[in-house]
Order: structure tokens, then C-alpha cells, then sequence
């Protein structure tokens, strides 16, 4: 069998593209409505232009360089008992991300940790706060699973070797948020999120685990508005 030529340059390109969809995304919804507030609106149009880059790389890798199957390429397989592996873990790297920064408690007196999504939630209300929940545990970790355990960890994997290719992808996965703050705990799901992708050969269990980690923020969220 013809090995795949998908790689990193394919991950790059459509992380770029993302990037770019944003802009013109943004730009464009700006000039039709007049609205510069970050509004809800415009946050859904900002991260389904990003997510059109994120889930347009791997699916396009796969059609033109790879089997033309995302299970066989990147390993997306989604089975239930998925389910039992991956919401525990992602329901304990919560409180696990507690612990991670609570060394570090005196220099992060008065700042929040919290505060980015809860910037993105107050631009929410009644439906729309349904649909941003929707979209963080169903969306978010369906696509970002793909690109970042998919197509970039497999990518780095051949070419560097399992270890490196956790931690690279963890890393891109942590500087992709653009969140300073939260790079430390953003790096520590990254880490989990690879070590499963790695351990079971599908993302099915981190799919499940991101999800679960997300919905837990998201019922935060809810009951702290």
C-alpha cells in the first residue's frame, strides 16, 4: 500500500487558512452589520471560519494525499464504550488543573483563570448560550480532536516518533487557544488528549474526554453568570 503523503505542511496550511477565514470572516460580518462589539454573533462567525481551516486540512489531506478514510488516515473511530474511558478522565483534569496552579496561587492573585470564557459566555443568552454549550462539547471537541490528534500528532509522530510528536502536538494545541494564562492547563489537556489518541490508535476516547472536559466548563459557566 502507497504510503500517505499528508503532513505537517498540510496541518500548517490549514491552521493558516483558519486564521485567515477569521479575518475575512470577521471583517465581512463587521462591514454587513456594523456591529463591532464582540457579540455572539460574531464570535460563532470568528470560530466556525477557524474551524472551517481545522476540519478543512485533515478531511482535504485525506481526500488528495491519504486513503480517503479519516478512520484509516487519522484514526477517527467513535465507539460508546469510548464514553466510559473518556468522560472520567475528562471530568477529573478540572479539578486536576487546580492543583496544576495552585503553586503558583500567590503570583496569580486577582487574575482569573476563568475569565476568557467567561467573557465568551456573557455574550450569550437563553438559546444562544444553549448553542455555544452545543458547540463546545459536541463541535469543539469533534474537530479539534481531528486536526490536533489527528493530522498534526500522526503527522509528528512519523517524522519525530510517538514521545515528541504528544508533546509538539500539545503544544500547538496550547498556542492555538492565544491564551497566556491558560497555556499551562491547556498544555496539560493536550498532553491527555495524545496520550489517549496514542494508548487506543482512534480518538474516540478523547473526543469523549474533551467533550466532558468542556461541558463541565460549560455548566460552570451557566450557574455563575
Amino acid at each position: 500500500m502507497e504510503r500517505a503523503r499528508w503532513g505537517l505542511g498540510d496541518a500548517v496550511g490549514g491552521f493558516l487558512l483558519g486564521l485567515l477565514a477569521v479575518v475575512v470572516a470577521g471583517n465581512a460580518y463587521v462591514l454587513a452589520t456594523g456591529d463591532t462589539s464582540r457579540t455572539f454573533n460574531l464570535v460563532l462567525v470568528a470560530q466556525g471560519a477557524l474551524w472551517l481551516g481545522l476540519l478543512g486540512a485533515p478531511v482535504w489531506a485525506s481526500l488528495r494525499k491519504g486513503t480517503r478514510s479519516l478512520d484509516a488516515d487519522f484514526g477517527l473511530r467513535v465507539r460508546w464504550s469510548d464514553a466510559r474511558i473518556g468522560i472520567p478522565l475528562g471530568l477529573l483534569t478540572q479539578p486536576a488543573i487546580l492543583l496544576l496552579y495552585l503553586p503558583f496561587s500567590s503570583l496569580l492573585r486577582g487574575k482569573d483563570l476563568s475569565k476568557p470564557a467567561k467573557d465568551l459566555a456573557k455574550t450569550a443568552h437563553g438559546p444562544a448560550f444553549v448553542a455555544l454549550a452545543v458547540l463546545l462539547v459536541v463541535a469543539a471537541p469533534f474537530i479539534e480532536e481531528l486536526f490536533f490528534r489527528g493530522l498534526v500528532l500522526r503527522a509528528l509522530s512519523r517524522r519525530f516518533g510517538t514521545r515528541w510528536a504528544v508533546a509538539g502536538s500539545s503544544v500547538f494545541f496550547a498556542l492555538a487557544h492565544f491564551e497566556g494564562l491558560q497555556f499551562p492547563a491547556l498544555l496539560l489537556v493536550g498532553v491527555l488528549l495524545g496520550v489517549l489518541a496514542v494508548r487506543y490508535g482512534r480518538l474516540g476516547p478523547g473526543i469523549w474526554a474533551h467533550g466532558a472536559f468542556n461541558a463541565y466548563a460549560a455548566v460552570l459557566l451557566a450557574t455563575h453568570r
